[in-house]
């Protein structure tokens, strides 16, 4: 016959073992989605992809849940500017007008602080080419950065005013600079500016697909050399801490990362310097 203390401690081990395989599925959901991408895909897989970061999201019975759910930190940023995120699209990339001897310095003036960029247009000249474009089109401009990933790389994704990580501008670049010097071992040293895109790490068809979106890298972070690094945060890390700072909040079904902080481009503007 088994006692009672022998059953409460059996129903805790079937509690433990369900808390298990609970956690351990939104592991494999997470795998699945926190990649670098653009385009459809965004710095995590939308539409699958090998992972080369994972976001560990806890789970448990519903009554564990509610007593132990995180409170969420304060939102470190202002409130939005007024105005409407772009829904613009062009069929092709814009025609090459930037300058490739030339120094550009992009400004992102959001509500958290302003981010200052120095852009190389000498070697990723369609990248910044598109960039400069898109930001005097106002493209964009009201825009949410969608993403943090805080767990095997360091990044803050921007760029897609659906802030929804599919969103692109109706055309494609090139990938530029994959071999610039400065990605040793693998490594995206902090501070770099990058594209996201589509590339899914086997199929040669799925290069060249950059868009509009774009990542800011905080701190090393370990990726293949497969998104063009085209410029470096010059100014605005104490901005960036402040969005760390603030964290994510995971999405158990998803894995999708979205900032606690309210992190919105009021404004951005490409100048030659």
């Amino acid at each position: 016959m088994v006692s009672s203390d022998q059953r409460r401690r059996q129903l805790a081990r079937e509690k433990y073992a369900r808390q298990q395989q609970r956690r351990a599925e939104a592991r494999q959901k997470a795998k699945r989605r926190n990649v670098i991408i653009a385009g459809v895909l965004a710095v995590v897989v939308a539409a699958g992809g090998a992972a080369y970061a994972t976001a560990g999201l806890a789970g448990g019975d519903q009554d564990d849940a509610v007593a132990a759910a995180p409170t969420k930190p304060a939102d470190p940023c202002a409130r939005p500017g007024k105005g409407e995120a772009s829904k613009k699209t062009w069929k092709k990339e814009p025609e090459m007008s930037v300058d490739t001897s030339a120094t550009y310095t992009a400004k992102l003036r959001t509500t958290c602080g302003e981010i200052d960029l120095r852009l190389d247009a000498a070697k990723a000249p369609h990248t910044v080419n598109s960039f400069a474009f898109l930001a005097k089109q106002g493209y964009f401009d009201h825009s949410r950065c969608h993403r943090l990933v805080d767990s095997g790389i360091y990044v803050l994704q921007c760029g897609d005013p659906t802030g929804t990580g599919r969103g692109t501008p109706g055309y494609t670049i090139p990938d530029e600079n994959l071999k610039d010097p400065r990605l040793k071992g693998d490594v995206y040293p902090a501070g770099t500016v990058a594209m996201a895109n589509r590339y899914d790490g086997k199929h040669d068809k799925t290069r060249n697909t950059g868009g509009s979106q774009f990542f800011l890298v905080y701190q090393d972070s370990k990726l293949p050399p497969n998104y063009t690094p085209f410029g470096r945060i010059t100014g605005g890390t104490d901005v960036l801490k402040k969005i760390t700072d603030a964290g994510s909040s995971p999405d158990p079904e998803t894995g999708d990362t979205a900032p606690n902080a309210t992190v919105v481009i009021n404004k951005a503007t490409v100048t030659p310097s």
